[in-house]
């Protein structure tokens, strides 16, 4: 059952649409404002400078208020930016997460530039530096989501084998969330996560552990 996030906080029993977890890892769909997900992480589906029109990246600079957007920018000042397929992290000002992990994906161009590759490895990175950072819950949204977009049901195939394969060694996170902007959205990830087979993938490729 995929349920609407509202913007107040609610227990995780409402919140949760499914019970299939990686390992000790809980897995939730939903769709909603993600700006209002209380998790140790957020991720933010932004530009190399940390500053997108993406309607989630809006969303958590208004939620994050002026000490989030002055982080973001002394980030990009002081290290640059964060380039395609790479994740960076950031406090979160007034979220009521801690972290936030910027994360910029590829811009489709009908797959002829390698933007699944390049897909899959900004979705490991987010995972890596949520490692790094020892959360035990993170709050995802889609990141291949700008104009054009990336296809709804690759990118749920990507975000959600990227992460089982990430899952499969022990990990300190235990409970991880896909944050949906529709209800569309939402059922195509539950579909294709009902469609995935967790054995067979013990091995992870090595050419998309970046870090």
């Amino acid at each position: 059952m995929i349920i609407q996030a509202t913007h107040h906080l609610l227990p995780l029993k409402e919140v949760t649409s499914m019970d299939r977890p990686v390992g000790t890892t809980k897995i939730v769909i939903l769709y909603g404002d993600i700006s209002q997900q209380d998790t140790e992480a957020v991720v933010n589906p932004t530009n190399s400078a940390l500053g997108s029109n993406n309607p989630v990246d809006v969303a958590l600079k208004r939620a994050g208020g002026l000490d989030f957007l002055k982080e973001c920018r002394y980030h990009v000042v002081r290290h640059g930016g964060c380039a395609v397929g790479e994740a960076v992290v950031t406090g979160a000002g007034k979220l009521a997460a801690t972290y936030v992990i910027h994360a910029v994906g590829p811009n489709w161009t009908g797959g002829q530039r390698h933007e699944e590759k390049l897909l899959r490895q900004t979705y490991w990175n987010i995972l890596l530096r949520a490692e790094e950072l020892g959360v035990t819950s993170l709050s995802i949204p889609a990141i291949g989501g700008g104009t054009p977009g990336v296809p709804a049901g690759l990118e749920a195939k990507t975000a959600l084998t990227a992460m089982r394969d990430f899952m499969l060694k022990e990990r300190k996170i235990k409970e991880i969330r896909f944050v949906l902007l529709s209800k569309y959205d939402a059922l195509e990830y539950e579909q294709v996560w009902e469609k995935l087979s967790y054995t067979g993938h013990e091995k992870l490729l090595e050419e998309y552990l970046y870090a």
